[in-house]
């Protein structure tokens, strides 16, 4: 909820952002993923990946482009406009990020590793 909160202003919803940040850092490590890749890289459904391609695509923020080795995958990339609001959006759920975790010292605090750590040795624990 707070991410779709702070999102709004920029017109984005949370999983709209999830899929153009997660093309973007996909970008600047040099892929051009097709629809698959990114929905196994952002663990969305990859119909919803799809359905979201094409509206963002009709929005001008992504382009899909079929790739010429398997006319059946469908490769996506950021627009200009695409990075221009995407940046902004990166930024926005950081600064987010940042407040929420504040209370703990930060992303990168002392307590924040601890309760991370903590987590993970519950999470890990059976049940049984």
């Amino acid at each position: 909820m707070a991410v779709d909160r702070a999102l709004a202003p920029l017109g984005l919803t949370h999983a709209q952002y999830v899929f153009l940040s997660s093309l973007a850092g996909l970008e600047r490590a040099g892929q051009r993923p097709s629809q698959r890749e990114l929905a196994d890289h952002t663990g969305l459904e990859a119909l919803y990946v799809s359905k979201l391609a094409r509206a963002l695509d009709t929005d001008g923020l992504v382009e899909r482009t079929r790739d010429p080795a398997d006319t059946r995958t469908v490769r996506l990339g950021l627009t200009a406009r695409g990075r221009e609001v995407v940046e902004p959006a990166i930024a926005t759920v950081a600064e987010l990020l940042d407040r929420l975790l504040a209370p703990l010292g930060g992303r990168d605090g002392d307590r924040t590793a601890a309760l991370a750590r903590e987590l993970t040795l519950l999470l890990d624990t059976p049940l049984e």
